[in-house]
């Protein structure tokens, strides 16, 4: 009777053992597997890291490479802007050259007027195609923000502070005074005659206080 008892003891001691072992290899199984999906994981990762990393470094080069063109483009833009002026003004000169060249030949002087009077419509028409124009002054009133006031005289019917003559013109570049015009200003009669009245009257008032 012992003997049985014990033998059952064993055989369950057994398969309680076997099944200890079982669940330690399933374990052990379990856990090489869920370590090698970490590394292959791991090892993906770092394989997609590398390549945002290439790209990233690429961009870079690219940008670089993209902001030097632009700066060397904005560079001869500044230096050489004035090409284009440079060349049209080349062939005023060639025909400013060609009247001096025929200045010795010409037979009458309205011909050599004639030529220069040529010479400076072309390079006034240049210079109007490049955004500059005159200012008007004669006739105009005086205007400080156009004009520049050499001196003042007297004409009779004229308005105060109208423009009577220029002495040197005035241009704009577009909306921008580049020079003023130096003109001559009609004096304001009322207010030299208020003057004129007002020093009468202080003269006059200082006599009587020496009375």
């Amino acid at each position: 009777m012992n003997n049985e008892l014990n033998n059952n003891e064993e055989i369950k001691n057994e398969e309680s053992n076997n099944k200890e072992s079982i669940n330690g290899d399933m374990q052990s199984e379990f856990e090489i597997q869920s370590e090698k999906e970490l590394k292959e994981q791991l090892t993906k990762i770092e394989n997609e890291l590398s390549d945002y990393k290439d790209k990233f470094i690429r961009k870079v080069a690219e940008f670089e490479n993209f902001k030097r063109r632009k700066d060397l483009e904005i560079q001869n833009l500044f230096e050489y802007s004035s090409e284009n002026f440079v060349k049209k003004l080349l062939s005023i000169i060639d025909d400013f050259e060609r009247s001096l060249n025929h200045i010795n030949d010409a037979k009458d002087v309205d011909s050599i007027k004639q030529g220069i009077n040529f010479v400076y419509e072309k390079f006034i028409k240049l210079l109007n195609e490049q955004g500059v124009r005159k200012i008007d002054s004669v006739g105009k009133i005086f205007d400080v923000h156009y004009h520049e006031a050499l001196m003042q005289t007297k004409v009779d019917g004229a308005e105060p502070h109208q423009i009577i003559d220029e002495v040197e013109k005035g241009y704009m570049y577009k909306d921008r005074v580049i020079r003023h015009s130096k003109v001559v200003v009609n004096e304001d009669v009322e207010i030299e005659n208020s003057i004129n009245n007002f020093d009468d009257v202080e003269s006059n008032s200082g006599e009587k206080n020496k009375e």
